[in-house]
């Protein structure tokens, strides 16, 4: 059985740093050590008082230290490190890659509907995009009734509603997944073109890394 520290340096570079940055900013909040108004997304204070950090920690907050912290800890780990060390195994640069285009997508709807926080809707893109890759995986919600993977987020939407949840945040997760796996799935396949080829400016961030044919 691995130790803690075993588990963690196992796991994949772009989750490890991630879910470190997700417990240390969320962890502070909760110590007072910083407050949430020092992370939240504002575009007004990051155009005119030049506080652009807000493009990156608004991401990292998940809310108090609590059951629901914990659950979208384990859903941002869980499909997280699927991912990386699956469809986009010996990619991490790939992977993070993804989490920026769609980090970016989502801070531009933002201040349109008024969320400061992007870090559920990051991970709720990441279940999508696991679920599109995954379609023949058959999952179970609380033993009640199967489903495959794709139908996950759309379970796990109906399930936030159930307990009184604004499904914004859940949608525009969604909604962002889509456009990735649109734009890198579906769309090279007809158009044979691949408009999201990650930058080599990306890739220079990881050390060179086995080929993988699939």
């Amino acid at each position: 059985m691995l130790s803690l520290d075993e588990w963690y340096k196992s796991l994949p570079i772009v989750t490890r740093a991630y879910v470190t940055m997700a417990f240390l900013t969320t962890a502070g909040c909760a110590l007072e050590i910083i407050t949430p108004f020092n992370v939240y997304f504002n575009a007004n204070l990051v155009l005119k008082k030049k506080e652009v950090w807000r493009l990156v920690t608004n991401f990292f907050y998940f809310g108090n230290l609590g059951l629901d912290f914990v659950f979208h800890m384990f859903f941002l780990l869980k499909y997280c490190k699927s991912l990386e060390e699956g469809s986009f195994r010996g990619r991490s640069a790939d992977f993070l890659w993804m989490l920026l285009f769609g980090g970016c997508l989502l801070t531009c709807l933002a201040p349109f509907v008024n969320i400061q926080f992007l870090g559920s809707s990051l991970t709720f893109m990441m279940v999508y995009v696991w679920g599109r890759r995954h379609q023949y995986v058959h999952l179970s919600f609380l033993g009640i009734f199967n489903f495959t993977a794709p139908y996950l987020p759309w379970v796990l939407l109906a399930f936030s509603l159930m307990l009184g949840s604004s499904p914004v945040v859940d949608l525009m997760g969604m909604a962002a997944g889509h456009v990735y796996y649109y734009l890198e799935d579906v769309y090279p396949r007809i158009s044979g073109r691949r408009p999201l080829k990650t930058p080599a400016l990306i890739k220079m961030l990881f050390p060179p890394e086995e080929a993988v044919f699939v």
